[in-house]
């Protein structure tokens, strides 16, 4: 009970919170959510992803095996959602939508603090869920924004560049070349990153409720509980195979067992709004499977004890 109160005093109801208030933000002053979008996209995410890898202590080590482990989980959760788009015949844009509510999922803002929580700061274990936030945050940036786009006609090149102008995939390979170097940041620079890069879990969760605001509620009631199963339930399930084949024990399968049970990701929904692909289901997806973690994440934590 301890575990599932803290999840949702700390993790769920926070969250709610800001979505709520960009609700009311919405009613009251119809903000824009393509600006508030693109905020996300090319300001408040590079910003985060760059702080957090360049103060990261990460061996080569952990580095490979953690990577292995992501792109064998993640070959094996598209693979599902080929098999699972196909049996229920999804058309056009919700290819797409479906399948990154699933393949994308909330490893910054709620899988690090609850790694922190779980692990009591354990360094080890958050390196880990770095190393998963890392390649959640350059893979949306990437293939996420091609697989929007691809259902469209004579976009490809457009879509090169607009994947190419994603200043994420630059500042990974800058913020290792710069810690691996211990090139220092002057103060003026390193603290306007610090506050955007605070910026940035407020202003995701103000993007998702102004779009929650502005939707007309066309409830995708089984579209959206199946993305919710396939995230929060097979999920973490796929993960706790994905370590036993990969014969990964102790607290290393533990931290990525946990990586793979959280909702579903913000960028899904930036996605969805920025490039017009069915924004109302992705809303919907985020918005309740981070009300059903509550419930999963804790049964996953309790099923923890018997891995490794």
């Amino acid at each position: 009970m301890g575990v599932f109160t803290h999840i949702l005093l700390n993790n769920v109801i926070p969250l709610t919170v800001m979505i709520a208030l960009g609700v009311v933000l919405y009613r009251a002053f119809q903000l824009d959510i393509r600006t508030l979008s693109k905020l996300n996209f090319y300001l408040f995410s590079p910003a985060v992803v760059f702080k957090m890898l360049y103060e990261s202590t990460l061996s080569l080590a952990i580095l490979g095996q953690t990577l292995l482990f992501f792109f064998v989980y993640f070959a094996a959760m598209f693979i599902l959602m080929e098999i699972v788009i196909r049996v229920r015949g999804y058309k056009g844009g919700m290819i797409p939508a479906v399948r990154n509510s699933v393949i994308f999922y909330n490893s910054a803002n709620y899988a690090i603090p609850l790694n922190q929580l779980v692990f009591v700061g354990d360094a080890f274990t958050l390196s880990i869920q770095i190393i998963i936030m890392m390649m959640q945050s350059l893979i949306p940036n990437t293939y996420g924004i091609y697989s929007v786009n691809a259902t469209k006609k004579n976009e490809f090149k457009k879509t090169m560049r607009t994947i190419l102008s994603m200043p994420v995939i630059y500042v990974i390979p800058t913020a290792f070349l710069m810690r691996w170097l211990a090139v220092p940041i002057p103060d003026p620079i390193y603290t306007p990153i610090n506050y955007i890069s605070n910026a940035f879990i407020a202003t995701a969760l103000l993007t998702l409720g102004v779009q929650l605001g502005s939707m007309k509620w066309r409830l995708m009631f089984s579209d959206v509980m199946l993305s919710n199963v396939l995230r929060l339930c097979v999920g973490p399930a796929v993960g706790f195979a994905v370590v036993l084949l990969l014969g990964i024990e102790g607290v290393m399968a533990q931290a990525l067992v946990l990586s793979c049970a959280v909702p579903t990701s913000l960028s899904s929904v930036l996605l969805a709004v920025e490039y017009d692909n069915e924004p109302e289901f992705s809303s919907q997806v985020v918005f309740s499977s981070t009300i059903f973690s509550i419930f999963t994440v804790t049964f996953v934590i309790y099923l923890m004890q018997f891995i490794g």
